[in-house]
C-alpha cells in the first residue's frame, strides 16, 4: 500500500523589513521637519517663558505688598494675576496642541511617501513582504532596506505628502498588504518627528 501526502508547494519567498522611525528620522524631508520643529519648540517656549515671569512677578507682588494696599488695588492686582495665570495656562495649552498637531501631520506626510517609496522597492525589488520593524522581533541586517528607502526618498526630492497621491487603480493590491494610504497613517501613529 503506498500512501501519497499532498505537499504544499514552498515558493520562494523574499522578506525584507525597514525601520520606519529611523528612515523618518534620517531623511532629508525628516531633518529639515525636526529642525523646523526644534526651533518652533524654542521660540514657543521664549514666549511662554516671559508670560510665566509675568505672572510670576505679579504674584510676588502680591505677596509683598498685597496686604499694604488698599482693598481696591489688592483686588485689581489679583484680578490681573488671575487673567494672566489663566491667559498663561490657556496659552500653554494651546501651544502644547498646537505642537503635537502639526508634529503629527508632518509625520504622517513624510510617512505617507515612505509607504511609497517603500511599495516601489518591495514591487521593482520582487520582495513578497516588507514588514516594519517594530512589528517583528527578529531580523538579519541583510534584509533591512531602510537605507534603500532613505536614498530612495531623498533622491525623489519632493515636498512631504506629495509622492504618490490617490491611487488610480493601476497598482496590484497584493491579499493582506494594506493600501501605502493606510500604511502611512498606521506608521505615523508609532512614529513622530520629536523623538
Amino acid at each position: 500500500m503506498v500512501v501519497l501526502a499532498a505537499v504544499p508547494a514552498r515558493a520562494d519567498m523574499k522578506l525584507a523589513y525597514v525601520d520606519v522611525q529611523r528612515a523618518l528620522n534620517e531623511c532629508e524631508a525628516g531633518k529639515r521637519a525636526k529642525v523646523d520643529f526644534k526651533n518652533r519648540i524654542q521660540s514657543i517656549e521664549g514666549r511662554l517663558q516671559k508670560e510665566q515671569g509675568e505672572v510670576q512677578a505679579l504674584k510676588d507682588e502680591l505677596e509683598k505688598k498685597g496686604m499694604l494696599m488698599k482693598p481696591e488695588q489688592r483686588q485689581n492686582l489679583q484680578d490681573e494675576y488671575m487673567n494672566k495665570l489663566k491667559n498663561f495656562e490657556r496659552n500653554y495649552k494651546d501651544s502644547k496642541d498646537d505642537l503635537e498637531r502639526r508634529d503629527n501631520e508632518i509625520t504622517a506626510k513624510i510617512v505617507h511617501d515612505l509607504a511609497q517609496v517603500i511599495r516601489q522597492i518591495g514591487e521593482s525589488g520582487g520582495y513578497t513582504m516588507v514588514m516594519e520593524k517594530g512589528s517583528i522581533l527578529w531580523g538579519a541586517s541583510g534584509i533591512d532596506i531602510t537605507d534603500q528607502v532613505i536614498r530612495s526618498y531623498n533622491a525623489a526630492n519632493v515636498a512631504p505628502g506629495t509622492l504618490g497621491g490617490a491611487d488610480e487603480g493601476g497598482s496590484v493590491q497584493h491579499a493582506g498588504a494594506s493600501a501605502p494610504n493606510s500604511f502611512g497613517s498606521e506608521a505615523a501613529k508609532h512614529s513622530t518627528i520629536s523623538r
